[in-house]
């Protein structure tokens, strides 16, 4: 089975933002070896999610990981996401399509943070 992920991240009205959860996208799957990877966004930046599900499915994917490019459970997460994915799945019924959690608990954002103040500790 083809699978594919989608970094779905909110968007912004700053384009050069946008751009950084593409880039994001592109190193992970350089870093991963996947063929199938995407950006989208909630609002503010295309492709929305839509749109991205959409091009995974005319290139034969069959199962999407969205993984929200979000730092912790809100609203959009708690809300929006699932009632996306459920018109999404209405639509191309023949694609599972599953979410992760957001980043918040991942045991890397504790090293990340004293990554960052080491940097803000320097002269």
């Amino acid at each position: 089975m083809t699978s594919g992920f989608i970094i779905f991240a909110h968007g912004s009205r700053i384009e050069p933002a946008n751009e950084a959860v593409r880039a994001v996208a592109r190193e992970f799957a350089s870093a991963g070896g996947f063929s199938h990877v995407l950006a989208a966004f909630l609002e503010l930046g295309e492709p929305d999610l839509h749109q991205a599900v959409g091009a995974m499915a005319a290139s034969n994917v069959r199962r999407i990981v969205v993984i929200p490019y979000f730092l912790t459970l809100g609203l959009h997460l708690e809300r929006d996401l699932p009632r996306l994915l459920a018109d999404i799945s209405r639509k191309y019924n023949g694609i599972e399509i599953v979410a992760t959690p957001p980043l918040d608990g991942h045991a890397a954002l504790v090293q990340i943070l004293l990554d960052r103040a080491t940097e803000g500790s320097k002269p």
